[in-house]
């Protein structure tokens, strides 16, 4: 089986190519769409289908209140097709210019995966990497949390350290990208608990105290600003502790101090369109419990 070249980020993934093959012509597409949209209308029908009877059994006026909420039903039923077809739009989209024109590169694909970067990324929607750094497919590993955070090796399992295992010691990734952003909501979360918090049930609360080291130097750093400024700094903070919860697992460690693997962070503003990136130092990094990080090969876009 012939395993495909990496990806370069610096070229285009959707270089021409000719279309080999189709995948479900028009005609099904067609008739899925019919049953897909009567399906859901028949659906709400029968939710409604005993109104007629009751009604006349009602008091004055209970018939039109009863049709009222079948036109809303209805209505209701027909908005949700509309934001699947819309979907369906985009997915044929897709595949009619990109899938099909590079169907050699998606056959590759499918057999096997060379990714070169992991990326942990907030589940925020308006921070999705693809679009704010134009990964294209087979190019990153991603696992996206609340406020991008990465829980240390002592924590035991979760999604993200599980995703870290497999981008590592599977799929032999080369460097680790951290995105924090802008007006983060588990952030704020974080930043907001007060010391009893933690103890509460709340998913949550329960997720972002993975934080606390970071929260605790923020709110030292910028003791005299806003909650707002508190907050901002504390997206920063958070990305340099994620970093330096990543060196906790041995064989994260273990490849960066031989050269193999690039840990980096990156902070997206989107109230004004600007990405910070750095690496992390691994020699001048303080590895010790509260440590710091050295930085280096800072770059800003804007």
């Amino acid at each position: 089986m012939a395993v495909p070249a990496p990806f370069s980020l610096s070229s285009d993934p959707f270089a021409s190519k000719s279309a080999t093959s189709t995948i479900l012509g028009p005609a099904v597409l067609k008739i899925g769409n019919f049953e897909q949209t009567h399906f859901g209308l028949f659906t709400a029908l029968r939710r409604n289908q005993g109104f007629t009877l009751k009604a006349s059994m009602g008091p004055p006026g209970f018939t039109e209140k009863l049709n009222n909420n079948r036109l809303k039903t209805l209505a209701d039923a027909e908005d949700g097709c509309d934001i699947f077809n819309d979907l369906k739009d985009r997915f044929l989209s897709f595949k009619k210019n990109k899938y099909m024109k590079n169907i050699e590169q998606f056959e590759n694909l499918a057999k096997v995966q060379t990714p070169k970067f992991m990326v942990i990324a907030c589940a925020d929607s308006r921070v999705c990497p693809s679009n704010v750094l134009g990964f294209q497919p087979g190019e990153a590993f991603m696992i996206r949390n609340v406020a991008n955070l990465v829980p240390t090796f002592e924590s035991g399992p979760s999604e993200t350290n599980a995703a870290l295992e497999f981008a590592v010691n599977s799929l032999l990734v080369e460097n680790i990208l951290v995105i924090g952003h802008s007006c983060c909501g588990g952030i704020r979360a974080l930043m907001g608990m007060q010391e009893d918090d933690a103890e509460r049930s709340s998913f949550i609360k329960s997720w972002v105290i993975v934080g606390k080291n970071a929260r605790k130097k923020a709110k030292a750093a910028a003791s005299n600003f806003s909650f707002d400024e508190q907050c901002k700094h504390c997206e920063k903070e958070s990305i340099n502790h994620s970093l330096l919860n990543l060196l906790t697992y041995p064989w994260i460690e273990e490849k960066v101090a031989n050269g193999e693997l690039s840990i980096h962070g990156g902070y997206y503003d989107f109230t004004d369109c600007s990405f910070e990136k750095w690496t992390l130092d691994y020699r001048g990094t303080k590895l010790e419990e509260n440590g710091s990080i050295a930085a280096k090969n800072k770059i800003f876009w804007c």
